[in-house]
């Protein structure tokens, strides 16, 4: 038997043999990360952390990934679900146990894996961990009668938005977006999303050979994956990247240039810069984080694209170069995301919102200096959130006269008016361009983007 250090440090007896464990325990220790002392750290974050503690060949990676994924999905769901079958309550105060827990219950009511499986790999994470030994009967019991009842549990589950939304978010959406858009942005998380491709050059050709579909955004969509998407072909020559069919807009409705000098602020992982620069304009890409700088050069060399790359905060780049144009997309709340990312809704709070909108406020001020007369500005963000969209450009407006909003035209997203707000603001949500009930064909991530001009 191997030895390996627990969260403490310490050593403990581990099963690295046991098919599934190592997934189920990079899942466990990942969403205890999330739930416990490191609340407002993202899930690939805490997976890449857990990873490094226990790596796993690629295929373990992946399920782990979807272990923890799936939790966060119907993390309200899974806590009532267990919560109903435990007469103590959960164990709030005890984030490893209530990780073990809702990993386990995710695998019985959302993954096709074998209940035994679920079960038994919970119980042998229990009692390898001195932490958790003494409630491994707990754990044996309590999943157990979650699988005996599971399909009652299915058939009975609550609307998204009552049960798997965060009351403070589902509030917010409700007084934004009216009851019925709501509960339609809540189903379309649970329903989770497909992979979208940003393909430059002959998009239609490439939808059919990777078995996709074109949307009218211009995204390519795969429904369905099952290799890895570096496996996919067209990767490795650059021909593509992923990038939501949503997130792709802004870039486009900045109308890059061939040589034109553009600067693109908070710019990784880079999916924009890609855009960016394959349209001919010479980028200067910009993000205070060198590490996701770091990712966004490789995806540039992968692509066969180049842009100026620098590690500096926005708030700090000279003045005396003034650009074309400027694409900020600005850290936010990221709850346009939350079908990507479920773990948003839950490491997010509404403090957050307030926080991050004095930051956009202060980099929408910066863009306006960094671009000369006539030039065009694009701000956009991940979120649901007005005031991180709307409100944040009326009052840049107010703020800088000099400006003027360029609206948006039907034209530059596929005929779908319904993405245009009543200003002529890009406003997408996850319930937009809808697939069939309860598949990941439809649906976008929630976006903002506002197209504004300097007066020359």
């Amino acid at each position: 038997m191997a030895r390996r250090r627990n969260a403490a440090g310490r050593e403990t007896a581990s099963e690295p043999d046991v098919p599934g464990l190592g997934a189920r325990r990079v899942a466990r220790e990942a969403v205890a990360d999330l739930i416990g002392k490191a609340r407002g750290l993202a899930l690939d974050d805490a997976l890449t952390q857990a990873l490094r503690r226990t790596p796993l060949e690629p295929a373990d990676a992946a399920l782990a990934r979807a272990i923890a994924t799936a939790t966060f999905r119907r993390f309200g769901s899974l806590r009532a679900a267990l919560a109903e079958r435990m007469t103590s309550g959960l164990p709030e105060e005890q984030p490893r146990l209530l990780a073990l827990l809702v990993t386990g219950a995710a695998q019985i009511l959302d993954l096709a894996v074998p209940d035994h499986a679920a079960v038994d790999l919970s119980v042998r994470l229990a009692k390898s961990d001195p932490e958790l030994a003494h409630a491994a009967g707990l754990v044996n019991a309590v999943l157990r009668r979650l699988a005996r009842e599971a399909e009652g549990i299915r058939a009975s589950a609550p609307d998204p938005l009552d049960i798997d939304t965060p009351p403070w978010l589902a509030r917010r959406w409700r007084e934004s977006y009216g009851e019925a858009t709501a509960r339609a942005i809540a189903a379309s998380h649970r329903a989770g999303a497909a992979v979208d491709l940003t393909v430059p050059t002959d998009a239609q050709a490439w939808a059919e050979r990777l078995g996709g579909i074109l949307l009218p955004l211009g995204s390519v969509r795969l429904a369905e994956v099952r290799a890895a998407v570096s496996e996919l072909p067209g990767y490795a020559e650059g021909a593509w990247w992923v990038q939501d069919a949503a997130a792709a807009i802004p870039a486009r409705l900045l109308r890059p240039a061939k040589d034109e000098r553009i600067a693109d602020l908070c710019a990784a992982p880079g999916g924009k810069t890609a855009q960016l620069a394959a349209a001919g304009a010479r980028v200067t890409a910009v993000d205070r984080s060198a590490a996701r700088l770091e990712r966004l050069r490789l995806n540039l060399a992968r692509l066969s694209l180049s842009a100026e790359v620098q590690a500096v905060d926005a708030l700090d780049l000279p003045e005396d170069a003034p650009f074309d144009a400027v694409l900020l997309d600005a850290p936010c709340s990221a709850t346009g995301t939350i079908r990507r990312h479920p773990d948003v809704a839950w490491t997010k709070s509404e403090g957050d919102i307030g926080r991050l909108a004095g930051l956009q406020a202060r980099l929408l001020d910066k863009a306006a200096k960094l671009l000369r007369p006539g030039g065009r500005l694009v701000y956009c963000t991940c979120s649901l959130e007005p005031a991180e969209g709307e409100a944040q450009v009326a009052a840049f407006l107010a703020r800088h006269p000099d400006f003027a909003r360029l609206p948006v035209t039907s034209e530059e997203v596929g005929g779908h008016a319904e993405l245009i707000g009543p200003e002529g603001d890009l406003r997408t949500l996850p319930s937009h361009l809808p697939g069939p009930a309860g598949s990941r064909v439809g649906g976008v991530d929630g976006f903002f983007a506002s197209r504004l001009v300097r007066g020359g």
